[in-house]
């Protein structure tokens, strides 16, 4: 179990395919004190099997804005309250054989799947449609409805703070966070040959980005009640 400290507003629901055997079997099959099954009062699941939710940080770096025409270069998903980081990045096998991000985006998915809840930067519009329509692309199964919930600090980031720019970097700079940085073109480029430099060059500036996004979340949460939907 992780422990981490429990976000005190964040929605009560939890994703069976983010647990183990025997914890699935009593979501399934045990009642909660209301004489429901688990699974019809999540709510109830995690209070009274004191389960904390398991929630990781999400950003993907990508060759295009489209996900009809780019491809995943890179995905980083950060444990809440930890150092461990769940990453990965397209290879240059993957773009010689002409699996392009087919093995990254599967790799992804099954990552996301540990977690009860995601959190993004931008990623309702951006992270988590580009991920799902490569997903569709290749047939993979991405998370249906309901199963994992996601939330977005941009949009919280927007209601609640005034800025010139809701950009990330924005945010940053304000709250005096360092780290945030650019990829430099060349990068972009050389990653799309396989070049093992510029991929590890992205996918480090892919973990700092989570790294970060967890940081600009701790401040702002305190100013909305942080529900979630579905991704």
């Amino acid at each position: 179990m992780f422990k981490h400290k429990q976000l005190d507003t964040i929605d009560a629901s939890v994703n069976p395919f983010a647990m183990k055997k025997h914890e699935l079997v009593v979501f399934l099959t045990q009642r909660c004190e209301h004489g429901h099954i688990y699974r019809e009062h999540p709510a109830c699941y995690i209070k009274e099997q004191n389960r904390e939710l398991r929630i990781g940080y999400l950003d993907i770096e990508t060759s295009n804005l489209a996900a009809n025409f780019g491809i995943m270069l890179s995905y980083a998903i950060k444990v809440r309250g930890q150092n461990a980081i769940y990453c990965g990045t397209i290879s240059r096998d993957d773009l010689s054989s002409g699996d392009l991000d087919k093995n990254l985006v599967s790799q992804c998915i099954e990552d996301m799947n540990r977690f009860d809840v995601v959190i993004t930067y931008y990623g309702t519009k951006f992270d988590v449609p580009f991920i799902r329509t490569r997903a569709m692309y290749y047939a993979l199964d991405f998370p249906k409805f309901g199963y994992l919930k996601h939330k977005d600090v941009y949009y919280m980031v927007k209601a609640k703070m005034r800025l010139h720019s809701n950009r990330l970097e924005s945010v940053c700079r304000l709250l005096n966070i360092k780290g945030k940085t650019h990829i430099e073109n060349e990068y972009w480029i050389k990653a799309l040959t396989g070049d093992k430099k510029s991929l590890k060059y992205i996918l480090d500036h892919n973990k700092n980005d989570v790294i970060i996004l967890e940081k600009v979340h701790d401040r702002i949460r305190g100013y909305v009640q942080d529900t979630t939907k579905s991704v």
